[in-house]
């Protein structure tokens, strides 16, 4: 580490993630028609330059003077034209009309390439893959529609980044009435895509398409993505279906979760229908952001001290005030309620009920090596 990384680490300035794709090359081959009129510039004044002080004898500082503004013809007075040779009034003529045609050359392309409107597209795009860059643990949403509308709504209240992604041109209004600070025009199922959408700091990705052949696409797209990267862990992938039959066909895909609009509707109604209250009840613990209460789910490692322990014997209720209301075991059997002689298996997830301040509690409990100093106490 040189002494100029030193004084950054210690000033905490850290440089700014660079995306995946960064577009660079497109960028650069709509700047190329500009390397013309720039380079005729740069010669031109540099003619200039040298006639004057050939021909006038001009210092260099009067000479890139004259050339300047005669080259770009904003007129003359500032020094001794009228004493000008006879030499020097045809150099200055031929110098203001090769400049009238460099500047008539310039704008012409300014016009061009404006007017097609790409550099403006990629100069847009490459801002915001670099607005992308920044986040972490962020999901990936894709396909706009009334479902993805409501789900960034409930994101942004939990404070979860985002990026939408949908392959239509008019995500660019969606993204405006909406709200979607970060979103790519793309399709999602693309390997090109999901690097612009920085999937390797990624926690997940949300597919929920009408169609279920485009959510098939993505989670075959983004498991295979997963694979021939090489990453640590795999991603969480969310999605949606209609049928029974499809709920089962996504999951056998690789989709952690299958949400089914039309059962969560049904188990829903008849809730209400049975128990009024309880569902008034879960309306508000469940989907209020301003509640002090939070549930989560919070797996036990393998070095973790709590490991073939009785639940009662961690004491995790009275340490950290926090409740388990469910344990899921390494192979997927979900238990609820468990007991106190219910013990603790390498790599289960305790579903935790409590403050967010105690659920963080809890983590750390569960991730010393040692038994904590706090059982002494209890």
């Amino acid at each position: 580490m040189n002494l100029l990384e030193k004084i950054r680490k210690f000033l905490h300035w850290e440089s700014s993630p660079k995306p995946h794709i960064t577009l660079n090359s497109e960028l650069y081959s709509q700047l190329l028609p500009f390397r013309t009129p720039l380079i005729l510039v740069q010669m031109l004044m540099l003619i200039g330059t040298l006639g004057y002080i050939y021909i006038e004898d001009y210092t260099i500082m009067d000479a890139i003077f004259q050339a300047g503004y005669t080259f770009t013809t904003v007129g003359f007075g500032a020094l001794k034209e009228g004493e000008f040779s006879a030499a020097g009034q045809i150099f200055t003529v031929t110098l203001i009309i090769l400049g009238f045609t460099v500047f008539t050359l310039a704008i012409g392309i300014v016009v061009d390439v404006v007017g097609k409107g790409n550099l403006r597209r990629i100069v847009k795009e490459r801002r915001m893959l670099y607005s992308i860059a920044r986040l972490k643990k962020h999901f990936v949403v894709c396909y706009h529609n009334e479902y993805t509308l409501e789900v960034t709504k409930e994101l942004r209240k939990n404070h979860i980044p985002f990026v939408v992604v949908d392959p239509r041109e008019e995500i660019h209004q969606w993204a405006e009435e909406h709200n979607y600070t970060t979103y790519l025009k793309a399709e999602p199922h693309a390997e090109l895509t999901m690097l612009k959408a920085h999937l390797s700091s990624a926690k997940g990705l949300i597919t929920l398409s009408n169609t279920i052949s485009d959510n098939i696409a993505l989670i075959a797209s983004v498991r295979l993505f997963e694979k021939e990267h090489s990453l640590p862990r795999p991603y969480y992938v969310i999605s949606s279906a209609v049928s029974a039959s499809d709920v089962d066909k996504l999951k056998k895909l690789g989709a952690d979760t299958v949400v089914s609009p039309t059962k969560l509707t049904a188990q829903r109604v008849s809730a209400m229908a049975a128990r009024p209250d309880m569902e008034n009840l879960l309306e508000e613990f469940l989907y209020t952001s301003d509640n002090p209460l939070d549930m989560e789910e919070i797996e036990v490692p393998k070095y973790s001290w709590a490991v073939l322990k009785k639940l009662k014997e961690t004491h995790i209720r009275e340490i950290t005030n926090t409740s388990i209301v469910g344990i899921t075991k390494k192979d997927g059997k979900f238990m609820t309620m468990p007991k106190g002689d219910v013990l603790i298996t390498s790599e289960c997830k305790l579903l935790v009920i409590g403050t967010q301040r105690g659920i963080n509690t809890t983590k750390e409990l569960l991730r010393r090596r040692d038994k904590p100093k706090e059982l002494k106490f209890v």
